[in-house]
């Protein structure tokens, strides 16, 4: 049985090694592992310095979603993180890959931080409807500017390596690529004075952080004051400034439960997951890809793949391109724009060999606008709603499971995210119902606009004219209402006639293609709320 977190020693440095494959998350038995570990590391009177470090491509990269949902289990991450600040030894955390979450809760605990060139650091949880619950609130305040970590904590943004050098969230970036290198060469240089270990929690807070904090807090209301996460984020880190930190703590996990308990985690955790597998067709080969793609016709679409197209190792054949050398490749399916005319159309389809994949790319544009007519010769449609909105949908209209996620999982590959449907399209459906709705609502067309945008909807692009100054009104729900009854009888409906492989793949079109709040899930979301 494999152990998630070993230790081992090397001449006067004691090493911490997390294995916990993909991405080292932080289960029940990594964090019980570094209590283990670091109890080890502590008793070997001949290990001076300690390291921390993970295997394979990222230092921790977050929790275990595998444990969202559940009741905690003991060691709790904040205890854990309190127990390595408290190490008797100095503790030096080797970042690589991503540390992410909690994952850079861990290394702000730590005494030293080294980042190989390249990594990324983040505390992303504000996207999940929650804020760093393990320290992150209290802890980066006292290493990095504050404006930046209030950037970083309400925003989920990620750093780079020297950005978080020059914001002191790290001490040193290396060239080294190996962590367990860079990570004895960095205890030497401890032990040798050439670095200095500190302990963040007993580092002075920024004290004149009240105005920077109000700042944000204006900044939130004008930006998404419809969102709950983003201010507690704020309330948490002004905390870190007023309080001591052992009472900055306490009031950071006030204020992670009173997150946890917000109707806006459900959804955006309900968006987190569903976005996950939606390019997955049941009872396909799940790995399965294509490497060559013929192109007819113009579509920003097919800029977009051709940017990440070497890197996947896909071959893009520009079929309008006479210079083109590998044009007499054997192509194994052919993406058609909409502006290629019948004529031509017709004679390259009818030249190929039976039952290649002809995938007719349409766009549903920023107005609305009925979808084009789908050809009769077409295996595939992939429908997009324009440059400003990546995902696309696959709709498989030939009931070929193994053509469709070869398809798939090319287009993943090529950064395209997708969702797989069948039969009818669901983008289109979808627009049809909100147009149709638009055009019902009348003289409450604008307070319908109003009361969406307070929740963080634009209609804009649905309509002729907006008045974007429009508030919304007291009674925004009986406005909200007939779009949300709308959406939600239309997704049953789809969910019915079978044109989904998951309820939620609906849900995740409704928010990555036409920008529903993730905060409120989506209407199949909506709907079960509702029930």
């Amino acid at each position: 049985m494999q152990n998630e977190v070993s230790y081992t020693r090397h001449a006067r440095i004691g090493v911490i090694r997390i294995d916990n494959p993909p991405v080292n998350a932080l289960g029940q038995a990594v964090r019980q592992g570094l209590l283990d570990t670091l109890r080890e590391a502590l008793t070997d009177d001949r290990a001076e310095a300690l390291v921390l470090l993970a295997a394979g491509r990222t230092f921790i990269a977050g929790a275990d979603i595998r444990e969202f949902g559940k009741p905690p289990q003991a060691p709790l991450l904040p205890d854990v993180i309190n127990t390595l600040e408290t190490s008797a030894k100095p503790l030096i955390a080797v970042l690589h890959g991503t540390a992410l979450g909690g994952g850079l809760e861990v290394a702000l605990g730590c005494h030293l931080r080294i980042a190989l060139a390249g990594t990324r650091v983040g505390l992303p949880e504000v996207k999940l409807g929650l804020l760093p619950g393990a320290g992150g609130t209290q802890r980066l305040p006292r290493l990095a500017d504050i404006d930046c970590a209030l950037d970083m904590i309400t925003s989920g943004r990620f750093v780079d390596a020297d950005e978080a050098l020059a914001n002191g969230i790290v001490d040193d970036v290396v060239a080294d690529t190996d962590p367990l290198q860079a990570g004895l060469v960095a205890a030497e240089k401890l032990l040798q004075g050439q670095y200095t270990a500190r302990i963040t929690g007993e580092l002075p807070a920024p004290t004149t952080a009240s105005d920077t904090c109000e700042r944000y807090r204006q900044r939130l209301t004008h930006d998404v004051p419809y969102l709950f996460s983003p201010f507690r984020c704020v309330d948490a880190v002004d905390a870190a400034c007023r309080l001591p930190f052992a009472e900055g703590l306490e009031r950071e996990r006030e204020l992670f439960r009173e997150c946890m308990g917000s109707t806006q985690r459900g959804g955006m955790i309900h968006a987190f997951f569903a976005a996950r597998g939606t390019h997955k067709v049941p009872g396909a080969d799940a790995d399965s890809s294509m490497n060559v793609l013929g192109l007819l016709g113009n579509h920003p679409l097919f800029e977009a793949l051709s940017t990440h197209a070497t890197k996947a190792g896909v071959r893009l054949i520009d079929l309008d391109d006479d210079t083109d050398n590998d044009a007499g490749m054997a192509v194994q399916a052919y993406l058609v724009a909409p502006d290629v005319d019948d004529r031509r159309r017709r004679a390259i389809h009818d030249a190929l060999p039976a039952g290649t994949p002809w995938v007719d790319v349409t766009t549903s544009q920023d107005t609305p606008q009925a979808l084009p007519a789908q050809p009769s010769d077409a295996t595939l449609v992939l429908v997009s709603r324009g440059a400003s909105q990546p995902i696309c949908e696959l709709v498989d209209r030939a009931d070929d499971p193994a053509l469709i996620q070869a398809l798939a999982n090319t287009l993943k590959n090529l950064k395209r995210p997708v969702v797989v449907t069948r039969d009818e399209s669901v983008i289109a459906a979808l627009e049809a119902a909100l147009t149709r709705t638009l055009a019902h609502a009348g003289n409450d067309k604008t307070r319908t606009v109003a009361a969406w945008r307070a929740e963080g909807w634009n209609l804009s692009p649905w309509l002729a004219s907006d008045n974007p100054t429009e508030k919304a009104c007291d009674d925004s729900e009986r406005y909200r209402r007939p779009l949300d009854i709308a959406w939600q009888k239309t997704a049953k409906a789809l969910v019915e006639a079978g044109c989904v492989h998951r309820d939620s793949d609906i849900d995740v079109l409704a928010v990555q293609a036409f920008g529903f709040p993730a905060h409120l899930g989506g209407p199949m979301f909506r709907a079960g709320l509702s029930n």
